[in-house]
């Protein structure tokens, strides 16, 4: 008993040494937060990542260690660096609060920084509001969701998309975003790899952080059109990635791949058996030709939906995600676990919403997205043509322009923007919504000319 004892002893100092050496690591981390912040650096620096994660697999090989364990034991190391460095990260959701809150004191406010339609829900909701008690939907149900509304929704989208998806291929959630979260948690493991392709929405970062998973972003320019090189990613693939996310048209740039580069990246999926996370909340929003992931018929696929952008039913916080049922499952024994079901009154509603023609939404952001890129370029924004969404990002040519400070100071002259911080290592960008009425778009962006003619 001596000898497990001794040992023992050995691997508990081991243990309690590497807490020590944690301690030191997150207080140095620390420090380069606020070196970082006062240089106006983003959070990640992909490359030193990378030569870092070279030096451990040589090490690796040297003292004769499983590169696999070492290597997501320094992914835990560095995503605990992102989390002590992002703590005073804004965003668009950041802006929007301290808007309601001095809405909040009586003072006007045009919200140019989310993507929340000012339109309502189709009529056929608030009918489906009035008759729902009486219907009876009002009980406990399946974790997946009703299913005569998974029916329906499984009808609708094989219509839409032309492809054929059944009832066990549903999940309903409250909002596409608690499917992203369901996904990513339970098809990855802490340590396991997920490529990003940014400028891109934070949730997907913040959904993988919080589950212990590595981000590995493919950062894109606008001078490149906000493309992605298929090298790119191949170079980022290792046997730790799992998963990379698509989003397209894309929140924030409205970028729409071509076909033939999402063809290739949908083969470099396959072949390195990697999940597709595609989030195609701003579908009915293209401009251009757009495809979904659901037609590559690829059983590791994931594909989320919401009403929220579609019908506008935004409060209403109802989504679903589409996939092969044994992901569906897994998905499904989460969901049951934080959730029970989504509320059975909002799926039924949801489920009537589907009857409604939404194509008066599509032609009405289209046209505002249309005054909004009008009014950046009379400013003299830099930013490419949106391909969809309802979102211009654009980049502020003066310098030293930091965006977080930019979108703190608006909101004194009554604008909210969205700094483009919260999509990436985009510090000189703001994302502007076309979820406003012509009239109050031109208000917003004449109260932006005022400002930056102010500041030169």
């Amino acid at each position: 008993m001596s000898d497990i004892d001794d040992l023992r002893n050995k691997m508990e100092e081991v243990t309690l040494k590497m807490i020590e050496l944690l301690k030191t690591r997150t207080d140095i981390a620390k420090e380069i937060g606020e070196v970082k912040k006062n240089i106006g650096k983003g959070v990640t620096d992909e490359i030193r990542e990378d030569i870092l994660r070279r030096k451990v697999i040589s090490l690796c090989n040297s003292i004769e260690l499983d590169e696999s364990i070492a290597t997501k034991f320094l992914n835990f190391l560095l995503n605990e660096s992102v989390k002590v460095q992002s703590n005073n990260k804004q965003t668009h959701l950041s802006i929007f609060l301290k808007a309601k809150s001095l809405e909040a004191q009586g003072k006007k406010i045009i919200h140019m920084e989310v993507g929340e339609p000012d339109f309502l829900p189709p009529k056929i909701v608030k009918e489906a509001l009035e008759e729902v008690f009486d219907k009876g939907f009002l009980k406990y149900g399946q974790a997946k969701g009703m299913p005569v509304f998974r029916e329906a929704l499984a009808k609708y989208v094989s219509k839409k998309f032309n492809v054929d998806v059944k009832e066990e291929n549903i999940i309903v959630s409250p909002g596409a975003r608690f499917s992203i979260f369901t996904a990513i948690t339970t098809l990855l493991n802490p340590g396991d790899e997920m490529i990003v392709i940014e400028p891109a929405w934070p949730a997907y970062k913040d959904c993988a952080l919080n589950s212990g998973i590595k981000v590995r972003t493919i950062n894109t320019t606008l001078e490149d059109k906000w493309e992605p090189s298929l090298e790119q990613i191949k170079n980022t693939i290792n046997p730790n990635t799992k998963m990379i996310v698509l989003n397209y048209p894309n929140n924030p740039t409205g970028k729409i791949l071509n076909e033939k580069l999402q063809d290739d990246i949908i083969e470099l999926a396959k072949k390195n058996n990697l999940y597709v996370l595609s989030d195609e909340i701003y579908s009915q929003y293209a401009k251009t030709s757009w495809k979904s992931i659901l037609s590559y018929n690829y059983e590791k696929s994931i594909v989320t939906q919401s009403f929220s952008k579609s019908h506008a039913m935004t409060g209403f916080r109802i989504g679903f995600a589409i996939a092969d049922s044994k992901i569906i499952e897994k998905m499904a024994k989460l969901e049951a676990l934080c959730l029970t079901n989504v509320s059975e009154p909002i799926q039924y509603i949801a489920m009537k919403a589907l009857e409604a023609d939404t194509s008066n939404n599509t032609n009405t952001v289209q046209n505002r997205l249309d005054v909004l890129a009008q009014k950046a370029s009379e400013i003299g924004l830099d930013f490419v043509i949106p391909d969809g969404a309802m979102y211009l990002f654009a980049r502020i040519n003066q310098e030293g322009f930091d965006g977080v400070q930019f979108a703190n100071s608006t909101l004194e002259k009554g604008l909210a923007v969205a700094p483009g911080e919260g999509f990436g290592d985009y510090k000189n960008f703001i994302r502007l919504s076309a979820c406003q009425n012509e009239d109050i778009l031109i208000e917003g962006m004449n109260i932006l000319r005022n400002i930056m003619s102010e500041s030169k």
